[in-house]
């Protein structure tokens, strides 16, 4: 499973995949399609993906997809 993540962080929108920051952002909304991106890529591969979203005021939405279906 690739676990992705958008959090703001010293003032900016930051992606994480795995725990490691991937790219900034100024807007959540660039952040979140550049995770998204991410994910989608992962999910080709055959990949789970766990994508987390932060909202504006800290809360975190979860969602899980992709995956082969021997996962």
């Amino acid at each position: 499973m690739v676990q992705y993540a958008v959090t703001l962080k010293d003032g900016d929108w930051t992606v994480f995949c795995d725990g490691e920051a991937k790219a900034r952002s100024s807007t959540r909304s660039a952040a979140i399609q550049l995770a998204k991106d991410m994910a989608f890529a992962a999910e080709e591969r055959g990949d789970a993906v766990e994508l987390l979203i932060q909202g504006y005021y800290g809360d975190m939405s979860r969602k899980l997809t992709g995956g082969t279906e021997d996962d």
